[in-house]
């Protein structure tokens, strides 16, 4: 598989499709969620090698991972329909919470006081949970099935399926803010947060992103663009990651390529050749010097063209200022 140049390999990846990367926000630990039931922490070292620092199992596919904002826990969420908790320090993994179907997405939410960790599942329910009590302090039923979401205090975002977007104030978190349909014609497969707080990024599975203003009195700035396509072939993209400093955003699809983009010049910063096989998920860290990326068959053409025998990898970009730096919009 032809990766970019450059760019770090994770040694001893998942053994089966990765379905969530995420940094800690006070450490260059990564989380990753995968099919094989697994979680699995890697700390990045400061040359890009990669040593495993711990793992930790669900009894199913494991669909998505968070940290905390103290960077102390992880949190996951799968098939088995659990919620579970581990602690960095102590080693020690823990269920804290539990839907009625699979647990696809979740977010810790800044509320002030306790961290709260919402849940979104394909029981159609949104659950927030405190980690020390068993049940949920809250939970509202969602139009349909919980495909995406993501959170910036006071906004969380759920993608659902059928095309429902809701938006939540977490101030008021069981009642949603705005009720909406995708403008996208097609399903959400990614959604993610702008830095600023006041908008979003859609995915689709058509190669179309979204952008998209949560006011009304920004919604001159809403607009859509088609990505991750070619002359004869649409493309998914799988995952939209916002970079931490610049607000400037990634996209990654199923035709193995990742782009870094900026929404206010819209304009392409940066496209990278294609790894040979779809990307399934990427993450910024804390301070965006590193991209990180996973590559494995996301199923997006079904069984028929499943590999024999697949190949799951994770590769850590040095994410360079140029690449990822808002540029002066294009002149007419």
């Amino acid at each position: 598989m032809n990766q970019p140049p450059k760019d770090f390999e994770v040694s001893q990846p998942p053994t089966d499709g990765i379905t969530e990367l995420s940094f800690s926000p006070v450490a260059d630990f990564l989380g990753v969620s995968s099919w094989d039931n697994q979680v699995r922490i890697y700390e990045v070292q400061p040359d890009g090698s990669t040593v495993g620092k711990a793992m930790y199992a669900h009894e199913a596919p494991v669909l998505c991972c968070a940290w905390s904002k103290d960077g102390s826990k992880l949190a996951s969420g799968g098939a088995d329909k659990a919620a579970r908790l581990y602690d960095l320090q102590s080693g020690q993994a823990q269920q804290i919470g539990q839907h009625d179907g699979p647990i696809r997405s979740m977010r810790w939410v800044d509320t002030p006081g306790q961290p709260i960790l919402a849940t979104g599942g394909w029981d159609k329910m949104l659950k927030y949970w405190d980690c020390r009590q068993p049940n949920p302090i809250a939970s509202t039923q969602l139009p349909e099935r919980c495909y995406a979401m993501d959170a910036l205090y006071p906004m969380l975002v759920v993608g659902c399926a059928d095309r429902h977007i809701l938006i939540y104030n977490l101030n008021n978190p069981t009642t949603p803010f705005k009720s909406t349909q995708s403008p996208l014609k097609w399903q959400t497969r990614c959604v993610s947060c702008f830095p600023a707080g006041n908008g979003f990024a859609l995915g689709s599975i058509e190669g179309r992103v979204a952008i998209q203003y949560v006011e009304e009195k920004d919604a001159s700035g809403n607009f859509s663009f088609k990505c991750h396509r070619d002359s004869s072939q649409v493309y998914s993209v799988n995952a939209i990651s916002f970079h931490p400093v610049h607000g400037t955003f990634s996209t990654a699809g199923s035709d193995g390529t990742f782009n870094f983009w900026d929404k206010d010049s819209k304009q392409r910063l940066k496209m990278f050749p294609t790894v040979g096989a779809p990307i399934t998920a990427t993450t910024f860290n804390r301070n965006g010097t590193i991209f990180a990326y996973a590559v494995g068959y996301d199923w997006s053409k079904g069984h028929q063209s499943a590999p024999a025998t697949p190949k799951n990898q994770i590769f850590l970009h040095a994410a360079k200022e140029e690449d990822v730096k808002q540029r002066a919009p294009k002149k007419r």
